[in-house]
């Protein structure tokens, strides 16, 4: 598959660090691919845009016809996607809304959002003790101690997308793990109130003007409740490209 999500890390009691990952097969069918262990990856990470091949079995609990339950040392990174071929895969399975695409039977979709607004609230002390407890408790739940998860530092701040599809106004939490690791890189460079500035540019500005569209999935537990899982630069097609 190519992939085109690679979601926040999430503290799992019975791997450690997770991150679910999802894309799209050459024929256009969706795989979720779960559990994924950055840290413990074989074959070498992967990048948004690669293709993989991997091995997996029907998963035990998730019952979503897309989820897989990969086995990790099978991941192998092939080549990454060309740049001009990505509508032409991608546009067909765009859907008007999350509504459209469960009414279809999908637990994945794209759509493209209209009037979107990305915005950046920073987080409670609380809150951010919580979650690097989380993955304290995760990485001591493991057969080895990670070491480097009970140091994991979440993000500051909460990253959000307001946006307007054919099922009317959302406002979602960003899951992407790459607008955070932009969050990261860019403070690193400059300092944190200029990343965001950045930020706001790039999905305020750059990313509508040139063709944006959103990965939505639902929840496995709660399949009603959806989330942004990516934002990706795309190219708007027009319907007779797709046949050209």
């Amino acid at each position: 598959m190519v992939v085109l999500v690679k979601a926040l890390p999430q503290p799992s009691k019975s791997y450690g660090e997770t991150v679910c990952c999802a894309g799209l097969t050459s024929d256009g069918k969706w795989k979720r691919l779960f559990p994924v262990r950055f840290r413990h990856l074989q074959g070498g990470t992967f990048k948004r845009w690669d293709w993989v091949n991997f091995a997996y079995r029907p998963p035990t609990r998730d019952r979503r016809v897309e989820s897989c339950h990969v086995y990790e040392d099978s991941i192998a990174v092939d080549r990454p996607l060309p740049e001009d071929e990505r509508s032409r895969l991608l546009s067909p399975l765009i859907t008007r809304s999350a509504a459209e695409a469960a009414q279809k039977g999908l637990s994945l979709t794209l759509v493209r959002p209209r009037k979107t607004k990305f915005i950046a609230k920073r987080k409670s002390v609380t809150d951010m003790a919580e979650e690097r407890d989380a993955f304290k408790l995760a990485a001591q739940q493991t057969s080895i101690f990670d070491k480097e998860l009970a140091e994991l530092d979440p993000s500051p701040f909460d990253f959000r997308f307001q946006f307007e599809d054919d099922d009317g106004m959302h406002n979602y939490q960003n899951g992407d793990w790459e607008t955070h690791a932009m969050f990261w890189r860019w403070t690193k460079m400059y300092s944190e109130t200029e990343a965001l500035r950045r930020m706001a540019i790039v999905y305020n500005e750059d990313y509508p003007a040139k063709g944006m569209v959103f990965a939505l999935g639902n929840m496995a537990k709660r399949p009603q409740t959806w989330q942004l899982l990516g934002v990706l630069r795309l190219d708007e097609i027009r319907q007779s490209d797709l046949f050209g």
